[in-house]
């Protein structure tokens, strides 16, 4: 079954139809499409956003918020450092972590 389009209306000020104008010539699209490439590529950032502050304020783990942004959790860890996030996580951890690993194994 194939997904339904619904027509909807939006009133645009003459500063953002003129942004619409101009991705709509870059992109050689009619307005339309323009538009719908927008918000798809909006939604996109705040979902990254959005699964990001959830992550940092400790609401979600890091591979739920790749997964509300639908990244993988290694494009998730990248988006968060360019984000100038500094994980709490040392080196120590990694250590103590990796000892008990080894501990089980033997």
């Amino acid at each position: 079954m194939s997904e339904q389009a619904q027509a909807i209306g939006i009133r645009l000020d003459n500063k953002m139809r003129s942004k619409v104008e101009t991705v709509s010539k870059e992109e050689s699209l009619d307005r339309s499409m323009a538009i719908r490439l927008l918000l798809e590529e909006g939604y996109g950032s705040y979902s990254k956003r959005k699964a990001a502050e959830e992550y940092k304020t400790g609401k979600t783990t890091i591979s739920k918020a790749a997964q509300k942004a639908n990244l993988t959790i290694w494009e998730m860890e990248q988006y968060l450092i360019c984000q100038g996030y500094k994980s709490q996580y040392s080196t120590d951890d990694l250590k103590q972590e990796l000892e008990a690993i080894t501990k089980k194994q033997k």
